[in-house]
């Protein structure tokens, strides 16, 4: 298995390491069932990937065997964001038939935490989500692991997490603080319920602190601009 390492990996402070100490913990009482997690926005950049990722992590610190999947087949952000260098085998080409699932399988400079990248982008990421080289690959590395993450779009403008959801034991919405409209939350959270998967809760994200450590000003801008166009080419 090949080796990557993450050369730009942002350093936590202790409020945000408790934060995800806590969302660990939530998530391994929810039942040791739950090893399949999806993870989906309502919008792009509400920080979904950061999330799954920095989950994922922390799940490696307490000796937990974990490998993150980066299913967002139509604008990843984790290769560019974490600077890994050039990655030559992705999810797209496993699911393509191009590359055996052992090809695109990386180690990491994470101790006890895998990662699949996404590869490059295709034309049809549903189809190759619904294809039943996902399912098994999902079902094998169940032997394998503790715990699968799994960074899927944003639910609010593609379809591809619902798809995802129906492989997964459970789905967890991130939600960007003062960004989304309830009403707006509430469609995607329905339209996540159809996958019959069941939804372990939402991560508030973004919130900003004031320096006393109570919640501050609004911090971020709505991304609804984004809506109906995640994924196409610019």
């Amino acid at each position: 298995m090949d080796k990557i390492t993450f050369a730009k990996r942002e350093e936590l402070d202790y409020r945000a390491n408790e934060a995800y100490k806590t969302l660990r913990t939530n998530i391994q009482f929810c039942g040791n069932e739950m090893k399949v997690l999806a993870f989906t926005s309502c919008t792009p950049n509400e920080g979904k990937s950061s999330v799954s990722f920095n989950l994922a992590v922390s799940f490696a610190e307490t000796g937990k065997k974990v490998i993150l999947i980066d299913a967002d087949l139509r604008k990843s952000v984790l290769v560019g964001r974490y600077k890994t260098g050039a990655i030559e085998g992705g999810l797209t080409h496993y699911l393509s038939g191009q590359k055996q699932l052992e090809e695109v399988l990386l180690s990491t400079d994470i101790k006890n935490m895998d990662i699949v990248f996404s590869g490059p982008v295709v034309p049809n990421p549903v189809e190759l989500l619904e294809h039943q080289r996902f399912i098994d690959m999902v079902e094998k590395l169940r032997q394998d692991y503790d715990y699968i993450l799994i960074d899927t779009p944003p639910l609010g403008s593609v379809i591809d997490s619902a798809v995802v959801a129906k492989v997964s034991d459970g789905a967890v919405l991130v939600v960007e603080s003062n960004a989304i409209s309830y009403r707006f939350a509430r469609d995607v959270k329905l339209q996540l319920e159809k996958s019959n998967c069941r939804i372990l809760g939402v991560v508030l994200n973004k919130v900003a602190m004031e320096k006393k450590g109570y919640y501050g000003k609004y911090y971020g801008k709505y991304y609804g601009k984004y809506y109906g166009t995640y994924g196409d080419e610019k």
